[in-house]
């Protein structure tokens, strides 16, 4: 299971998902050069993004094949990335087990 946080610069947790994302293999196998930043993610390990890569990542939420994030997630994920967005000093922390 990939949890989902915003935090400060100083780690602080501003806000979390109620929802994981599960590791499936369509989310494993997501092609790198069309899914950059999704494309990176593990399941074991913790993955930060800045305000500027959110951009791309919320992009790419919207191009994504059916079955790769639940539809629960898919909203988290947008509204916690938009407060990245609309805040200053935050980041977008997926947290892997």
């Amino acid at each position: 299971m990939i949890d989902l946080q915003v935090r400060g610069e100083n780690g602080t947790i501003e806000a979390r998902a109620k929802h994981g994302v599960v590791w499936v293999p369509e989310l494993a196998d997501l092609d790198q050069s069309v899914f950059p930043m999704l494309g990176h993610l593990l399941p074991y390990a913790d993955t930060v993004f800045n305000h500027r890569q959110v951009s791309t990542l919320l992009e790419e939420v919207s191009r994504l094949p059916a079955g790769v994030l639940t539809d629960e997630f898919a909203r988290e994920l947008i509204d916690l990335g938009q407060a990245v967005l609309d805040g200053q000093g935050l980041y977008l922390w997926f947290l892997g087990d």
